[in-house]
This record gives structure tokens, sequence and C-alpha cells, in this order.
């Protein structure tokens, strides 16, 4: 059975569901990864910014949030699956929710080892790679 993919703007998130997307992210981005960055950097709240998420029993098991870039171009960003839940398929599920309706071209930065896996959703390299925090990442569009 295919997750059930929820979304909604961080205004209309209950305060410890909110929480729960923030600890995910600093727990893959912060901890595992071992990058220390300010993940809360103001865009969670912008006008047309949505949180994605994947819960089950009352868990969060991955989320990721959609921006709209100056220019229009919509931003997939802050995807995140707990470790224990990798390899069923939630962050593609994720990236498909966030995708669908979005008219122009979508944009992402992708760490260097995941250029492929994004791919199968349209994405194609759109510059040079860069080092982010110390991660080779590099900038993706899907016309």
């Amino acid at each position: 059975m295919p997750p059930t993919v929820r979304s909604a703007p961080l205004a209309e998130l209950p305060a410890p569901l909110a929480h729960d997307l923030f600890r995910l992210r600093a727990d893959v981005f912060v901890v595992e990864q071992d990058c220390a960055y300010p993940d809360l950097d103001g865009r969670d709240v912008e006008a047309g910014t949505l949180h994605f998420w994947v819960e089950e029993d009352g868990e969060v098991l991955a989320c990721l949030r959609r921006l709209v870039d100056p220019g229009g171009a919509t931003r997939i960003g802050r995807i995140a699956t707990r470790a224990d839940q990798r390899g069923r398929g939630l962050a593609a599920a994720l990236v498909e929710a966030a995708l669908e309706g979005v008219e122009g071209p979508a944009v992402l930065d992708a760490q260097s080892r995941m250029v492929e896996w994004y791919a199968r959703f349209g994405f194609a390299p759109d510059g040079p790679e860069f080092v982010e925090d110390g991660i080779p990442h590099v900038p993706m569009r899907r016309p």
C-alpha cells in the first residue's frame, strides 16, 4: 500500500507536528550527516511554502518542503526520511506529491550521490557541482 502523503503550510500545522518535522530534519541533516547549519532559515514561514510529510501511527517518517523561489520556480528541499524507514519509497512518494500540480520549472540542490535518483522525476543537472556544508551537491532543474 503506498504511503499517504499530507501537506499544509506551517501556519496550519499543530505545534507538535511542526516540532516533529523540524526534529526529523535536524536528526538527518545536523546529527546524522554531521552538518551544523541553520535549518530554520525563515523560508518555512514564507507565503507559498508547503510542508509535506508521511506519518504512521502518529510518528513522522519522512518530510520535505516546497517553496517558491524568487523568479517563480518551485524549489523542493529538506527531504528527510528516518533512518529506520528508508527503502520504503517514502521520499519518492513525497517528491511525486510535491511535484503534483506544479506549473513551470522545479529546482533543487541534490546531494551528488542522489543525482540519478532525482533524474527519475524528470530533473537534470543545471550547473556545476558545488560543496555545501561539506557535502557535494548538484543544482538540478525540471522544466
